[in-house]
């Protein structure tokens, strides 16, 4: 069966370019290993996830979705790594009922940064400041 994606420039300057695709692709895969699980995490962080812009505000590593249940699973394979996480929560129910977010814990910022890392430009120069 042939299957469609497509693949766009993420700003007008910037030199990342990204590969969007139906998740119907994934279909029938299975995430074993847990190398399979960096991989999905650091994908899901470059995707979803964000560190602190402003060095004004505390430091923070987050992830947010509409999707409760993948975040669940991101959240679960961070702590089966090692990686203490906050819980899931919404941020505002009057905003957006279902947008959750979840933090990564101080105490697991540098694990993080060394397990699992980021792909993106700006986040690997985030994590160079701070880690």
């Amino acid at each position: 069966m042939e299957r469609k994606a497509w693949v766009y420039r993420e700003g007008k300057t910037r030199d990342v370019y990204i590969v969007e695709f139906s998740k119907s692709l994934l279909k029938g895969f299975k995430i074993t290993t847990q190398q399979d699980k960096v991989d999905y995490i650091r994908g899901y962080f470059d995707a979803e996830g964000g560190i602190t812009k402003s060095t004004k505000v505390r430091y923070y590593i987050y992830f947010c979705q509409k999707d409760k249940k993948d975040l669940e699973q991101v959240k679960s394979f961070l702590e089966e790594l090692g990686i203490s996480c906050g819980a899931i929560h919404n941020p505002s129910r009057k905003v957006d009922s279902h947008y959750w977010r979840f933090y990564v814990l101080a105490n697991s910022w540098k694990d993080f940064a060394l397990k699992i890392g980021s792909l993106h430009p700006e986040k690997v120069k985030r994590f160079r400041m701070k880690i």
